[in-house]
Order: structure tokens, then C-alpha cells, then sequence
């Protein structure tokens, strides 16, 4: 590997990062201006915009014919963003999740991911599972719309908070619409960058292109949700953090996969490992979020967000095993499908009913 593709990689990165960032702030502003409801912007605009490197990436990709790096940025980003992201602002602060979010948007969650697998059960997301995943996004987005009075006044203040009071004078819709072109510009770039990098460097360390997408591009595309949550986490915002990594989550099944898949030429092939393994990882941490969410009061405790870093780094760990054909990957996947998983169900099982019966007796 030559140290031209290294800066390429980085370079590419921090375009997509900050080119994410201008898009973010100026579309926010420009839906702002022209009346968009505030709950709406906040839902789709900010958390499925903090996505928007995974998009560029994983259609840059499919475009270029590397579909292993395209699934693989969408899958390991999902996995990243609810065992990292979660995992490691839970730990700087136990983090509230509204009720809402528990009974409505963890549920579409995990159906995505459901359909995911379902769909890619023939090893192809093909250009028509495609429209079927983008129209579910519009299906949820217009329901947002729907939704968007109820919380509008409480929105208001987060909007202004994160992005400023909304201008519509003609100066301040110019100066946003640059910011759009500019962020637009830097993700082309970056992606293609990005990309370009990580095969290379895929191949020079003899690490299958899936690996790569699961791990380095995955954690550096969501890098937008890491810096979001986390600075949440600290600041103490309600909701913040937890709602920016389901609402990606979300985006990542329907527009980022649904648009990559109808983008790709025939479709997007799925590797025998990703259908076999890693789909069931997204949908396994899907799942667990919902009585992790549900329990102590609709909070994630700090030691759930210690389990979530456990789980990811024992992701990570198995990914090195496989790739790298180790000796000690029978037996650590004997221990993880024996003893590790099934306590982690029984003690999240055993939480949940507590709670259930502990909010009978109240009422």
C-alpha cells in the first residue's frame, strides 16, 4: 500500500465528514425557512442526514462494482451505531428514551431489518427490493408529516438549539443553498476517495473488501453519528442521542440500501457471509434494543451501555477470526453461541419482566 491511497482514505473521510456537516445544517435551515415542520426536519433532515456519508459511500460503490463494500458500509454502520455509539454514550450518561420511540420508531427498526433479511435471502438485493426499501422510506417519512403537530413546540427549541433561529431572507436561502451545493460536492468527492482508498487497502492487506466495508468504512461514515450522540450524551439532551442512531438505522435499510441496490447495474449480490452472519447481527441488535430501551424507565443504564462496547468488540474480535481463518474461532464461537448470547437473553428477559411487573403494581 503506497502512501498516496493512505491520504486518499484519510482525505476522503474528512470530506465526507465535513461535507455531511454543511449539508446537514443548510438543508435544515432551508426546510426551516420555508416552513417545514420542525419535528419533521429534526427526524428526517438532521438524523437521516448524519447518514449521508454511508449513502454516498455505499452508492458509490455499487456504482463502481464493488457491492461487498456497499452492503457491508450499511450493515457494519447499523451495528456500529447501536453497540458503539450507544454503548458509549450510555456510558458518560444514562440516556432517557421517550416513550414514543420505544413504542413506534425501534419497532419500524427492527421490521427494516426483518425485511432486510427476508429479501436478501435469494443473495441479492435486486433493483426492485430496491423501490420496495425507498418506498418504505417514503411511507415513513410522510407519516412524519402527519405526526409533526403534535410535538411541534417542543421541537422549536432543539432546532434552534442545535442549527440557530431560521432565516428566510433571500441572502440567508443563497447562503444555505451554497452550503447544500458545497456539502454535496465534498461527499461526491469523499465517497469516490473513500472508496477508492479502502479497496486498495483491502487489497494490500489481503482483507476481503466485506471486512473492510464491516469495520473502517463503516466506523469512519459514521463518524457524523459518533460526534451527534455523543456531544448529546454530554450536553444531557433528551432523546438526542438515541433518536439520531435509530432514525440512521432506519435510513440505512430503506434509502441507503434501497438507492445503492437500484443504482448497481444488476442489483446488489450478497456474500454467503453476510446473509449467513452479519444481517442476523443487525437484526439480533435491532431486537435487543427494545427491552434494553424499554426497562428501568425507559433508560439506558450505564452497565447496558457496557454490554453494548462488550458486544462490539466481540463483533469486532469474530470479524478478525474469520478473515484472518484463526484457530480460536470454533471454539470463541462456540462460547459466544453457548454461554455468552444465551445469558445476555435470560438477564435481559428477566429485567423486562421485573419492569412490566413493577409498572403493574403502580398502576
Amino acid at each position: 500500500m503506497d502512501f498516496i491511497t493512505l491520504v486518499l482514505f484519510v482525505i476522503g473521510l474528512a470530506l465526507l465528514i465535513f461535507g455531511a456537516d454543511l449539508l446537514v445544517r443548510g438543508a435544515a435551515r432551508l426546510a426551516a425557512a420555508f416552513g417545514i415542520p420542525p419535528l419533521v426536519i429534526g427526524l428526517t433532515v438532521v438524523a437521516f442526514g448524519t447518514s449521508s456519508p454511508e449513502l454516498a459511500v455505499s452508492v458509490q460503490s455499487a456504482w463502481a462494482g464493488q457491492p461487498d463494500l456497499a452492503v457491508g458500509n450499511v450493515l457494519g454502520s447499523n451495528v456500529f451505531n447501536v453497540l458503539l455509539i450507544l454503548g458509549l454514550s450510555a456510558v458518560i450518561t444514562p440516556l432517557a428514551v421517550s416513550r414514543q420511540l420505544v413504542r413506534l420508531d425501534v419497532p419500524i427498526m427492527i421490521a427494516c431489518s426483518a425485511l432486510l433479511l427476508l429479501l436478501a435471502r435469494d443473495r441479492l438485493i435486486s433493483r426492485l427490493d430496491g423501490v420496495i426499501f425507498a418506498s418504505g422510506l417514503i411511507v415513513y417519512v410522510v407519516f412524519l408529516f402527519l405526526q409533526a403537530g403534535k410535538e411541534k413546540n417542543d421541537k422549536e427549541g432543539d432546532f434552534e438549539e442545535e442549527f440557530g433561529r431560521a432565516d428566510s431572507g433571500a441572502k440567508a436561502v443563497m447562503t444555505n443553498l451554497f452550503f447544500v451545493a458545497a456539502g454535496l460536492g465534498m461527499l461526491v468527492l469523499g465517497s469516490h476517495w473513500l472508496v477508492e482508498g479502502a479497496v486498495m487497502l483491502a487489497r494490500a492487506m489481503g482483507v476481503n473488501e466485506l471486512v473492510i466495508g464491516l469495520t473502517i468504512v463503516a466506523a469512519g461514515t459514521s463518524l457524523p453519528e459518533v460526534a451527534t450522540s455523543v456531544i448529546a450524551a454530554l450536553k444531557g439532551e433528551r432523546d438526542i442521542a438515541v433518536g439520531n442512531v435509530v432514525g440512521s438505522n432506519i435510513f440505512n435499510i430503506l434509502c441507503v440500501l434501497g438507492l445503492s441496490s437500484i443504482a448497481a447495474p444488476d442489483g446488489l449480490p450478497v456474500s454467503e457471509a453476510a446473509l449467513n452472519f452479519d444481517i442476523w447481527v443487525v437484526l439480533a441488535v435491532a431486537v435487543a434494543c427494545l427491552p434494553i430501551f424499554f426497562t428501568f424507565g425507559c433508560t439506558i443504564r450505564r452497565w447496558e451501555g457496557l454490554l453494548f462496547l462488550g458486544y462490539y468488540i466481540a463483533y469486532v474480535v469474530y470479524l478478525f477470526f474469520d478473515a484472518t481463518k484463526h484457530e480460536s474461532l470454533p471454539g470463541y464461537r462456540m462460547m459466544m453461541m453457548v454461554f455468552v448470547v444465551p445469558l445476555t437473553a435470560l438477564t435481559l428477559a428477566i429485567t423486562v419482566v421485573y419492569e412490566w411487573r413493577a409498572r403493574a403494581s403502580r398502576k
